[in-house]
This record gives C-alpha cells, sequence and structure tokens, in this order.
C-alpha cells in the first residue's frame, strides 16, 4: 500500500486574480498557510483589512491563514509555488521571480494558454527561466468562483510523481480533488486550446445556429486538440480526461466561461476592438488562437476550427465566411 505523502506546508501562490485567490483559499482550506502575492496595492490592502479580494473576487471571506504581501520574494519562500499569471504575462512574471527560486522547489503553472510569437506551452515558457525547480501544471474544469466557494471541483496536477503526490496532500479536500498525472505536455496543451475552441463554441452559440450545431463542432474541436496532442507527445488519456475534454466540456457549454462569452458576442455581431473597450474580463484564448495555428502549422498539422476562430476575431474572416469554409471540407471517415 501506498503511504501518505507529506503535504507541503506552505504554499506560495504568484497572482491574486479572480482564480489565483481562488487557488489560495483552496490551499488554506486544506490546511496550508499561504501566501498570496498581489501586483495591485488595492488588492493587499483589500485582504488585509477586509479578508477579501474586492477588486477580482468580491463577496468572497477568505481564510485567516492566508497573507497577501507584494513582495515577491516574501511569496516565493514557501515550499512550493503556484504561478497563477494570466498567460501573457508569464514570461514577465518568471523573470521577475527567477532570483528568487531554489533548486528542486516545485512551482506549478495554473494559467491556461499558448504564448504569442514563441508558440510555447506555459510549462515551456517557465523552463526557460527556471530550468533548476520542479515544474508541474495544474489545470482541469474549474471556475474560480465555483472552487472559492467550496463547491466540488476536481482537476489534474501534472509533474513528477512524487511531486504530484505531494501537491495532492497538499491541496486536496473533500470539495476540491487533484487528480496526478505525469503528462505535464498534455495537461498543458489542453488547458490552452479549450480556450479558442469555447470560443468557436460561443460563436456559433451566437449565431444562433442551434444545438445539434455546436455538439457537432465541439466533437470536431475534441478531435483536434486530439490531433494536436498526438503530435506532441502527450498522452491520449490525459486529453480525454479532466484536462482535456472535462475542461472543455466546461468552458465551451457555458456562459460563465470567459472564452465562451467572448464568442458569444462576436457571434452576435460584436468586434474583438468594440469587445476591448468596455472593460470585460480577459478571455485568454483570443491571444491563444494565433499561437496555437502557427505551432501546429509548423509541424504540418492542420486546424481548421482553431484557423476559422482565428480569423474571424482578428477580424479577417467575416461570420457569413466562416460557415461555409468548415461545412465545405472535404468529407472523409470520422
Amino acid at each position: 500500500m501506498r503511504s501518505t505523502p507529506d503535504a507541503y506546508d506552505h504554499i506560495g501562490v504568484i497572482g491574486a486574480g479572480a482564480w489565483g485567490t481562488a487557488l489560495a483559499v483552496v490551499a488554506a482550506h486544506a490546511g496550508r498557510r499561504v501566501t498570496l502575492w498581489a501586483r495591485e496595492s488595492q488588492v493587499v490592502e483589500s485582504i488585509s483589512a477586509h479578508r477579501e479580494n474586492r477588486l477580482f473576487l468580491r463577496g468572497v471571506q477568505l481564510p485567516k491563514t492566508i497573507s497577501a504581501t507584494g513582495d515577491l520574494e516574501a511569496a516565493a519562500v514557501a515550499d512550493a509555488l503556484l504561478l497563477v499569471a494570466p498567460a501573457q504575462h508569464v514570461r514577465a512574471t518568471a523573470v521577475a521571480l527567477k532570483p528568487h527560486l531554489s533548486h528542486g522547489r516545485p512551482v506549478v503553472v495554473c494559467a491556461k494558454g499558448i504564448e504569442r510569437g514563441t508558440g510555447k506551452l506555459m510549462n515551456e515558457v517557465l523552463a526557460e527561466f527556471a530550468a533548476e525547480v520542479q515544474i508541474g501544471v495544474l489545470s482541469g474544469p474549474s471556475f474560480a468562483r465555483d472552487v472559492a466557494a467550496g463547491l466540488p471541483t476536481a482537476v489534474t496536477i501534472a509533474a513528477q510523481a512524487s511531486i504530484a503526490q505531494q501537491l495532492q496532500a497538499s491541496l486536496g479536500h473533500e470539495a476540491f480533488r487533484p487528480y496526478g498525472s505525469d503528462d505535464v505536455i498534455g495537461v498543458a496543451l489542453g488547458g490552452a486550446a479549450k480556450n479558442v475552441y469555447a470560443i468557436a463554441c460561443g460563436i456559433v452559440a451566437g449565431m444562433g445556429l442551434g444545438e445539434s450545431a455546436r455538439a457537432a463542432l465541439l466533437a470536431r474541436s475534441f478531435a483536434e486538440l486530439r490531433r494536436f496532442g498526438e503530435a506532441l507527445g502527450a498522452k491520449s488519456e490525459t486529453l480525454m480526461g479532466l484536462s482535456g475534454l472535462g475542461d472543455l466540456v466546461l468552458t465551451a457549454t457555458s456562459p460563465t466561461s470567459r472564452n465562451f462569452s467572448f464568442g458569444l458576442a462576436i457571434g452576435r455581431g460584436a468586434t474583438r476592438a468594440h469587445l476591448d473597450t468596455q472593460g470585460r474580463p480577459l478571455a485568454e484564448g483570443v491571444e491563444t488562437a494565433p499561437a496555437l495555428l502557427a505551432r501546429a502549422q509548423a509541424l504540418g498539422i492542420e486546424l481548421p476550427i482553431a484557423e476559422t476562430t482565428a480569423a474571424i476575431v482578428n477580424g479577417t474572416l467575416t461570420l457569413d465566411a466562416a460557415i461555409p469554409r468548415l461545412m465545405t471540407r472535404p468529407l472523409k471517415s470520422e
């Protein structure tokens, strides 16, 4: 019988947006001491004075075992770190974090995206600056407010086996179930690509094309994800699991999803420029779409749904032209 691994006593959460704050709550409820680093001074002040992140997660009372700080070094001394910066800011955060990292410390990337310009997954970006640490990825079907409210949630943590087991012991409790994996690439890819396909499904819903069309698009989107994942060496069972199919289904079917909601607005006639001026929450799939496409093209992998979505979002393809492009592709065996 496998012995229960020791938990990390002190968890540092780097990034105090809604998701970072929710993960800090998870760690606190699992019995950990948590240091939550925020770039914004008003977030530190709000948590310290009111036990609430009023800027990003209003209405959620934070446990007293969470301390907020604007000092990156103070958070980085924790036994394990959760890196929860937005995907396109992971590089800058990793650069700032690098001087404070020690050999062998686990750093778990919790952002979901692909870096525009390099086509790198988040774990690959971190590896440029932190080769001496143990890199992991946390991903799965989860909304920050659900997690912070203690609603049942299951995710995947991918890392070296012994590290993944310790992270499971550190974060798991009855309402938050982290399943372990050693497939870092597969977990990172599933979390990134699903945002693009969620935008596509939102566009179909916004255009009023019906549930049948959205179900077909969702199924074919998953086929694209698996095809690309296989080319990168991801495990099929990973993509079939929580961090692949599970996250795709949640994100591509719920108005709570920022990416689905973004696509829904596009499908109803809004433009990206208009949505950018509305102060809407970040939809990671907007920047991920061209990055996903560029990396797939470099590998000779066709992703027609991702390609069409990227073209719609950047304004080079109209909605009326998008559907024929997809529906007139050659018929072949599924």
